[in-house]
């Protein structure tokens, strides 16, 4: 099969496009630095022409009240398209607990995604994954000040970019869900318990001051993040680190 790899050089698309190829698949990666533009649609038709499969991993700039209209203007450009050249199947990866954090623009962005691959012209799937191993650093990096890191306790399930990418190309080279599939790390944390475990076995001495009002998951109730029946991915926070 062909796959049109939108986003393919990114943490996420560059494995997919990987795994696909290994698994003797044609993957195409395509993104800003190939000639590909979702927003102005520049290069969009000649990407995904006789591409049996395309999968959209790109990402808005930002993450405040400017990601939705990217997403509305790049998901119109590539449906548009995606049905012009015959594409089969569309693939998004979006956020578990996406629609239940209406409070943080970027969640309700994913969820606008979410709302228009699946009433779009073109049979689809949506991965939904938990927060990513890779991002935690930067996580802790907002909320950092001196000796001090402030983490809310929220309650995330941690998996690794490899799993996710793995998920994605494995939903990608199936038949089209028309629906949604939850993927998740194997283990729960609370986001300070887990920025206390990290700087630990990094050797950091930082202290993680639980505070519920630090950061951007500050606003999220409940474990809305979490999924315990979802798809678990095999890797654990402690042998990603290692």
């Amino acid at each position: 099969m062909k796959f049109a790899v939108i986003g393919g050089t990114g943490l996420i698309g560059s494995q997919v496009v990987k795994d696909l190829n290994a698994a003797g698949h044609q993957a195409v990666p395509h993104s800003k630095s190939t000639g590909v533009d979702v927003i102005t649609g520049q290069g969009l038709d000649e990407a995904l022409a006789g591409a049996d499969v395309v999968i959209n991993l790109t990402n808005s700039p930002t993450f405040d009240d400017a990601s939705p209209a990217f997403f509305q203007t790049s998901m119109d450009n590539l449906l548009a398209a995606a049905e012009k050249g015959g594409v089969g199947h569309f693939v998004i990866l979006s956020i578990v607990g996406t629609d239940q954090v209406p409070e943080l623009d970027y969640y309700r962005a994913k969820a606008l995604q979410e709302h228009i691959v699946a009433n779009g012209p073109v049979p689809f799937s949506i991965v939904r994954a938990t927060q990513f191993m890779e991002f935690m650093d930067a996580v802790m990096s907002w909320t950092a000040d001196g000796d001090t890191v402030r983490l809310p306790a929220t309650p995330i399930q941690p998996i690794a970019s490899k799993d996710v990418a793995g998920a994605v190309a494995e939903v990608a080279a199936g038949a089209p869900l028309n629906g949604i599939r939850n993927i998740a790390g194997p283990e729960i944390f609370t986001l300070d318990e887990l920025g206390r475990f990290t700087l630990s076995r990094k050797g950091d001495s930082r202290t993680v001051v639980t505070d519920p009002t630090a950061g951007m998951f500050a606003v999220v109730n409940g474990d809305v993040l979490t999924d315990k029946d979802a798809h678990l991915a095999p890797t654990r926070y402690t042998d990603w680190l290692s």
